[in-house]
């Protein structure tokens, strides 16, 4: 056994597995202010709540590790977990597997576990550290935003609580996040708060926006109820260079903070050691509030690439992030620093400081985010690149809107001169070829000589319907695009040349991401081979997943459908079959037998199984609890009234009945006294049957059914299929012949390979006359269809066989094609035997074939058909 852990374990999943099996008992035990907070924002309870489903299951576990969990940090919970112990015991209340806890890594060894759990106590910090990973566009700072008022209103309430944050904190990587964040304060709170409370928040809230250097902090000390939102360098200093006066140690507002984390250049502003660090004005007030929260936006930062400097920041390798937060907690009370990331993966291997994850590939599997189609060209020019770029966006999306907002692609340059100079001149050469104007281009390069205020304005209006901002579809950028600027109506991303950072490809096609509408769309990324492979790298390595892994792999490739109803109208006469039952009423002649006396009734029996010990290995022993059970208690006259009351006979037949019976009566209220569902199982079916004969008469009538109609309010019918399953009647595969024998519509979506080559197969041979697909029409717009009796449901259903043929020979074939883990489902075989009656009653041929066979064979050869 390997030493290593495996890396596909995630303690995350175990900490939501054990949550949300318990959900309901830990729930209960929360503050009244909290379930109450819980359910305002829980779409089950609240058909009107606003985060999405990844936002408030992140915000459960932000309460769970809170409230439930008392603040643990992590390799304590994780310790106790593997060791079974306190609330993840077997002996607990919360115990969700007798016997065992490691529901998703069940191979996991003590010594992978102990691997882990070393790696984690190895890097914690002297407060807890903990992780949120919510990929991109799926709001983490509505998030940051809801936790933070959650913690307030708590703290109001509860001001001894240890437990919750009075101030927060909120860290973001550089100011084009930092601006972004300003949605915290301008956020609706009513959204996430009940109304109530939500006023009890704007009258404490006090916010302080660091967006200048030499913004000054106006923090009442020892006040609460602060929210400070400021790029880390306007908090904590860099490497002490001189002696400074007293003046510019309080108004000093330069310094850098994550120049290691974050990116920045500047390595001699990193901190060094204690020694060497300077605090300022800002960095005094905030040790001066009590009970802190930490809050680190776009933790994701480089998606990871420095995300491990930051939290691998131990003994000398210490960064300026991690180090400003150690200093604070060294001066004042951090209740725990709450990291908020796109993903739980550093270099493929994932953080065990994650709580809660919601990756990419969830994401877009489950509509939170647009799909992608990433697009990598090799051996092209920069010119032929954006031709072809250009058309194939404009050919996708040109005269489309979503939300009244029009589709934009964002095309990346290597530099501010090259996207001048060469992007934007080829760019309107393109435009002009096509008749799109150019007034549609928008160049947005950070430097003043090309890019003025109109078009700062305009580019913060591009989600902006009804602005000259919505109206700009081409947007040139240079090192653009990566958090912060969030543009749903962004469709498309270009990217030719490979810049300077390999992270840049990822946070840029990612972009183009977010969700806009309720419609699953798809967005295109372009990129060259060498950015094609880029990407593929980076996916792996901080999603644990690969180009082709952003593709559903059942819903990804489907688009929608416009089918219309060729004329003239198919139809097929057949027989419609159905039974006539008569109840014949006979003479009462004989004692009638129960059969009571034989009868097993343990099934009705309600059992206890108990186990003396966990402490020790005792046997499970098992207790009849019957006296538990409801029954309603007879009399043989009552007894004899409900008999007659459900059959509709005499009472005085009845209690005749029951009286005379072979069981006798003793024996009959033994029973049904001890369990009632004996009276519907055994005594009434059996008194019917004494009274009654039923005969069945098969009945049939000659129907003629219309295969397809006209829509009733539109043109068309709307079908979702995948490209390579559609076939319409311009396929060019077909001869003018074949076409004449198909098509009552004129598109043709399939569900699978063999019903494609089923239809393949029937078109083009000799034998047959007609064929049409009718398994994707229901009975609001065909009338071909067999009733069948639900073995399951227990109900009566409709089913449509998926072809209906007419041969050369003027015979008429009905045709199912199934799955080969479905030829004998008992469903399957339901609807077969009812298709075959009816088929049988009006001369039809019933066949039912096996994918496999289909694909492997000539179906329509004689030795080969099925039936």
């Amino acid at each position: 056994m390997a030493d290593k852990f495996d890396p596909n374990f995630s303690f995350s999943q175990q900490l939501w597995y054990y949550y949300s099996t318990n959900r309901g008992k830990i729930r209960s035990r929360y503050n009244d202010l909290t379930r109450k907070f819980l359910a305002y924002n829980d779409s089950e309870e609240n058909p009107h709540a606003f985060l999405r489903k990844p936002q408030f299951e992140a915000l459960e576990m932000y309460v769970f590790v809170k409230e439930f969990m008392n603040n643990k940090q992590v390799y304590e919970m994780f310790d106790d977990w593997r060791h079974k112990r306190d609330r993840f015991s077997d002996a607990s209340y919360y115990a969700v597997d007798k016997g065992g806890q490691l529901r998703l890594g069940i191979d996991l060894t003590e010594k992978q576990t102990d691997t882990l759990f070393k790696q984690m106590k190895k890097y914690r910090e002297d407060y807890p550290n903990y992780i949120y990973a919510l990929t991109m566009g799926l709001g983490k700072t509505i998030l940051m935003a809801t936790c933070i008022f959650y913690e307030f209103l708590l703290a109001k309430k509860y001001p001894r609580d240890k437990r919750f944050c009075h101030n927060a904190l909120v860290f973001a990587p550089d100011k084009t996040v930092l601006q972004s964040l300003r949605e915290i304060m301008t956020f609706d709170k009513t959204k996430v708060v009940p109304p109530e409370y939500a006023r009890v928040l704007d009258s404490n809230i006090k916010f302080h926006f660091l967006d200048e250097t030499g913004t000054i902090l106006h923090t009442i000390d020892d006040s609460d109820f602060n929210i400070i939102i400021s790029n880390t360098q306007k908090i904590i200093v860099k490497k002490k260079r001189k002696e400074t006066s007293a003046a510019e140690t309080l108004f000093s507002g330069s310094g850098s903070l994550l120049s290691t984390v974050y990116g920045g250049d500047d390595e001699e502003d990193d901190a060094w050691d204690d020694t060497t660090l300077m605090d300022n004005q800002r960095f005094k007030k905030l040790c001066r509030l009590p009970q802190l929260g930490v809050y680190v936006d776009e933790a994701h930062h480089l998606f990871g690439a420095d995300l491990e400097k930051q939290i691998r920041s131990s003994g000398t390798n210490k960064t300026s992030l991690r180090d400003t937060i150690n200093l604070l907690a060294a001066n004042t009370s951090i209740v725990a620093c709450y990291n908020y990331t796109g993903t739980p993966y550093v270099k493929n291997q994932l953080l065990p400081e994650v709580v809660y994850a919601y990756g990419l590939r969830e994401s877009i599997w489950n509509g939170f985010l647009k799909d992608a189609d990433p697009l990598g060209f090799e051996n092209v020019k920069s010119d032929e690149f954006l031709k072809a770029v250009v058309a194939t966006f404009w050919e996708r999306y040109g005269g489309k809107t979503y939300e009244g907002l029009k589709p934009k692609l964002a095309i990346y340059a290597a530099g501010v001169e090259e996207a001048a100079t060469e992007v934007k001149p080829a760019l309107e050469r393109i435009l002009a070829n096509l008749g799109i104007p150019a007034s549609k281009i928008l160049l947005n390069v950070g430097d003043a000589k090309y890019t003025k205020n109109d078009d700062i304005r305009d580019f913060n209006n591009l989600d902006v319907p009804g602005t000259e901002g919505n109206e700009k579809q081409f947007i040139i950028l240079v090192e653009k695009g990566k958090e912060g600027w969030n543009c749903r109506s962004l469709f498309a991303v270009a990217l030719f040349r490979s810049p300077k950072s390999k992270i840049f490809v990822l946070q840029a096609t990612m972009r183009c991401l977010r969700a806009i509408t309720d419609e699953r769309l798809t967005a295109t990324v372009f990129l060259s081979k060498e950015n094609y492979d880029t990407l593929d790298d980076e996916l792996h390595k901080n999603f644990n997943m690969e180009i082709k892994d952003i593709k559903n792999p059942s819903n990804a490739d489907r688009h929608k459908y416009q089918v219309r109803v060729l004329p003239p109208p198919r139809t097929i006469t057949l027989k419609r079959v159905w039974h006539e039952y008569t109840l014949h009423e006979k003479e009462y002649s004989e004692p009638v037998d129960f059969k009571l006396v034989d009868a097993d009734l343990s099934k009705y029996a309600s059992i206890m199984y108990e186990r003396d010990s966990l402490a020790r290995d005792t046997t499970v022993k098992e207790k009849n609890i019957d006296y538990l059970q409801d029954n309603m208690k007879f009399s043989e006259f009552s007894l004899a009234g409900e008999v007659a009351r459900y059959l509709n006979i005499s009472c005085i037949l009845a209690a005749r009945i029951l009286r005379e019976s072979v069981d006798g009566i003793d024996t009959v209220l033994e029973a049904v006294n001890r369990y009632n569902a004996v009276l519907d199982d055994y005594i009434i079916p059996t008194v019917f049957h004494a009274l009654f004969d039923i005969t069945s008469e098969l009945k049939t009538e000659d129907k003629e059914l219309v295969l397809l109609r006209e829509p009733k309010d539109a043109g068309y019918y709307e079908f979702s299929a995948k490209d390579d399953l559609v076939l319409t009647n311009c396929y060019p595969g077909f001869t003018p012949e074949q076409l004449k024998k198909s098509f009552h519509a004129d598109t043709y979506c399939f569900d699978s390979i063999p019903e494609k080559e089923c239809f393949m197969q029937y078109i083009t041979s000799g034998k047959v006359a007609e064929v049409y697909f009718t398994g994707m029409f229901t009975s609001n717009q065909g009338d071909l269809s067999v009733h069948y009796y639900d073995p399951e449901s227990g109900r009566i259903r409709q089913y449509y066989p998926d072809f209906l043929a007419k041969m050369m020979d003027g015979s008429y074939q009905l045709i199912e094609v199934k799955g080969d883990n479905k030829i004998d489902d008992t469903v399957v075989k339901a609807k077969q035997a009812a298709a075959e009656e009816m088929a049988v009653a009006s001369g039809v041929k019933y066949l039912m074939y096996a994918g496999s066979q289909i694909v492997s064979t000539h179906i329509l050869d004689e030795d080969s058909a099925s039936t």
